[in-house]
C-alpha cells in the first residue's frame, strides 16, 4: 500500500493513521445543523480542526445525509470553492473537497483542493475525465442507491463480497482513466445505502477489504449507526461511539478517520498508536 498521498504539493503521510475533519458548508448538514454555513465560521472551523490535530480538511457543499435533496453544481461551487481557496493558502495541512460532480471537481482543485472525495466513486458523468485532469488523489467510495432513496431498502447477499467487488470495478475505471493507481483510496461507505445489520458486518469484514492494498478511509462519526448500537442516542450523544468505533476501523486496517469530532478521536488514536501492537 502506497504510503503518501501528493495532494496538489502537501504531502499527506499514512505512515499511521491520521484524521479527516469534517467541514460542512451546507444549510442541512445532519451533523452540524449548518453551523459552519458561512464562509467566515467554515475558515474558523478548520483552523479550530488542525489545532485539534486533523491531517486534512474535507470540505462539503452538498449533503448526503439519506433523504437529501441535490444542489446544482453552480451553488456548490458558490459554497465551497471560496472556503478552498482561503483554506489552501492558509492551513499547512492538504484540503479535500467532497463532490461528485465534475464541474466542481475542476473549479474546487483550480482553488487548491488537493483530493477529491467522492460518495459516487466518480460515476457522474465527466468525474473521472475531470479527477484524472486535476492530477489529485481521488476516494472511490461505495453507495447503494442514491442519497435521496438509498436507506429505503438495501439489500446484500454478502455485503463485504459485494463492496469489494465494486470497488475492483471502480480501481479499474479510474486507473483506465488515467489516474495513477498510487493516488487512489477507496471507503467502504458506511451509512451509505446500508442497514445497521450491513455496517457490523462491514465493519467486522474490514481487513478483507484493506486486503486490496489501497489506503481505506473509514467515516462512521456520528452516523445513525452509533446511534442505534448505542439504543437510540441522538447526534450529539454519539461522540464516544464514533470514536470507539474509527479505533474498530483502525485495528483491521483503516489509514484515514473522517470525523466531525477532530481532538477526541485525534487522542484516541495517541494512546491507541502507543498500546496497541
Amino acid at each position: 500500500m502506497h504510503r503518501q498521498l501528493d495532494c496538489n504539493g502537501r504531502l499527506l503521510d499514512l505512515s499511521r493513521p491520521v484524521v479527516m475533519g469534517v467541514l460542512n458548508v451546507t444549510p442541512d448538514s445532519f451533523s452540524d445543523g449548518g453551523r459552519f454555513f458561512a464562509a467566515e465560521q467554515a475558515v474558523e472551523r478548520a483552523a479550530e480542526m488542525v489545532a485539534e490535530g486533523a491531517d486534512i480538511i474535507d470540505v462539503g457543499g452538498e449533503s448526503t445525509r439519506p433523504g437529501a435533496e441535490p444542489v446544482s453544481a453552480a451553488h456548490e461551487m458558490e459554497r465551497v470553492v471560496p472556503v478552498i481557496d482561503v483554506l489552501s493558502r492558509e492551513l499547512d495541512v492538504p484540503v479535500s473537497v467532497d463532490t461528485s460532480k465534475p464541474e466542481v471537481i475542476r473549479a474546487a482543485t483550480a482553488a487548491g483542493a488537493g483530493l477529491v472525495n467522492d460518495v459516487r466513486a466518480l460515476r457522474e458523468p465527466g468525474a473521472l475525465e475531470a479527477a484524472a485532469a486535476a492530477g489529485v488523489p481521488v476516494c472511490l467510495m461505495h453507495m447503494q442507491g442514491q442519497p435521496r432513496t438509498m436507506q429505503a431498502d438495501p439489500h446484500y447477499e454478502d455485503v463485504v463480497a459485494e463492496v469489494t467487488g465494486f470497488l475492483r470495478e471502480r480501481i479499474r475505471a479510474a486507473t483506465a482513466a488515467g489516474i495513477d493507481d498510487s493516488q487512489i483510496v477507496l471507503d467502504p461507505g458506511f451509512g451509505f445505502g446500508k442497514r445497521l445489520e450491513h455496517n457490523i458486518a462491514l465493519m467486522r469484514g474490514l481487513g478483507r477489504l484493506a486486503e486490496l492494498d489501497y489506503p481505506l478511509l473509514v467515516g462512521v462519526s456520528r452516523k445513525r449507526m452509533i446511534g442505534a448500537l448505542l439504543g437510540d442516542r441522538p447526534v450529539e450523544d454519539r461522540v464516544p461511539g464514533s470514536v470507539a468505533a474509527g479505533l474498530a476501523a483502525v485495528a483491521r486496517g483503516a489509514a484515514i478517520l473522517r470525523v466531525h469530532d477532530v481532538r477526541e478521536t485525534a487522542d484516541a488514536l495517541a494512546v491507541f498508536s502507543r498500546l496497541y501492537p
